[in-house]
């Protein structure tokens, strides 16, 4: 059991059990729950989107089925290469030290691993399927954020992914989370609750994106890329106050993935909205959403002019059956 509290809000201490409960033995724990209903508020938002961005259900239905397999196995990878140290030990064989790089029962996924093997393998069914993975992108970005924010309260139920101890001149001293058990202290340690920072900075640029920006997109790819650098932003600075940190040398690796994020990401919105700029200037931008109904116009065009040869077809064959039928009566 894990003791909690959040005095600053007038949270007296109350007890978390991370197993919500058994199944045949089998622990099902919140951890896990969170996940999943992260994993389904992603889907459901990609639903939302989906007929705007220019995709029908068998799309996504396949898409997300892949993107949560190579996703989580993507997670799991990024993982372990960072904490190779953790599974090759010494005294073990190679059947054992694999076994436990694969046991995600054990714990340890990390988000980032699941964001990139989730959008390479986005992008790869939308090259096969002759699809626009920036659409598709910009369709799955917000939902993602949406999952992260949820998974969140997955790590607190298991009294993790939190920061050291907080000071009293802190800004953020009203949100100190007491903790027992911790690897901090003996007993409680009232601690930075960076779960909540995390989780509270993904819902407001959830709520930003689709309030402010989504309908008023100038490219495709711009909402994925307005994800990464707002994430990146939050990320770089929150993961400076954890104490579970992954580490590449002196370098907290998930800090510098973030701030990469949000340099590129920064980066390539400000060059493709001047981009935009010179194609309206020179009249050549056509809106993101303008060129969908476009297309699907031509479509819709296309699909009429086929059936109406089709039917063509079928009258004459029909008035030729008719005109045979006649001769032989």
């Amino acid at each position: 059991m894990i003791e909690v509290s959040f005095p600053g809000l007038g949270i007296e201490n109350f007890q978390l059990n991370p197993v919500a409960f058994e199944v045949f033995g089998l622990e099902v724990r919140w951890y896990g729950i969170f996940i999943t209903l992260g994993m389904l508020a992603a889907f459901a938002y990609a639903i939302y989107r989906s007929k705007q961005e220019g995709f029908n259900a068998d799309n996504l239905l396949d898409m997300g089925l892949y993107m949560i397999v190579f996703g989580v196995i993507g997670a799991r990878l990024y993982y372990v290469l960072t904490s190779l140290d953790s599974y090759i030990l010494p005294g073990r064989s190679a059947w054992e030290n694999f076994l436990d790089m694969i046991n995600i029962r054990g714990g340890g996924l990390a988000i980032y691993g699941g964001i990139i093997a989730g959008a390479l393998t986005l992008y790869i069914y939308c090259r096969l399927m002759k699809k626009d993975w920036r659409r598709a992108l910009d369709m799955v970005a917000p939902g993602v954020m949406l999952a992260q924010a949820m998974g969140r309260w997955g790590n607190f139920f298991n009294g993790e992914a939190h920061g050291g101890i907080v000071s009293e001149n802190s800004l953020l001293y009203f949100l100190r989370m007491g903790l027992d058990p911790n690897e901090l202290t003996a007993g409680m340690a009232y601690v930075h609750p960076t779960f909540l920072y995390e989780s509270l900075w993904n819902i407001l640029g959830f709520v930003l994106i689709n309030v402010f920006l989504y309908k008023r997109k100038k490219f495709n790819g711009q909402i994925v890329l307005t994800y990464a650098a707002w994430y990146g932003f939050g990320r770089m600075f929150i993961e400076g106050l954890r104490t579970d940190s992954l580490y590449v040398g002196p370098f907290r690796i998930s800090q510098v993935v973030g701030a990469v994020c949000f340099l590129a990401g920064t980066s390539l919105i400000v060059y493709m909205l001047i981009r935009c700029k010179k194609q309206e200037r020179a009249g050549e931008y056509v809106p993101v959403f303008a060129a969908l109904t476009e297309q699907s116009g031509e479509n819709s065009a296309t699909e009429d002019t086929v059936d109406e040869e089709l039917t063509d077809d079928t009258n004459n064959e029909n008035n030729k059956e008719n005109q045979d039928d006649g001769q032989a009566d």
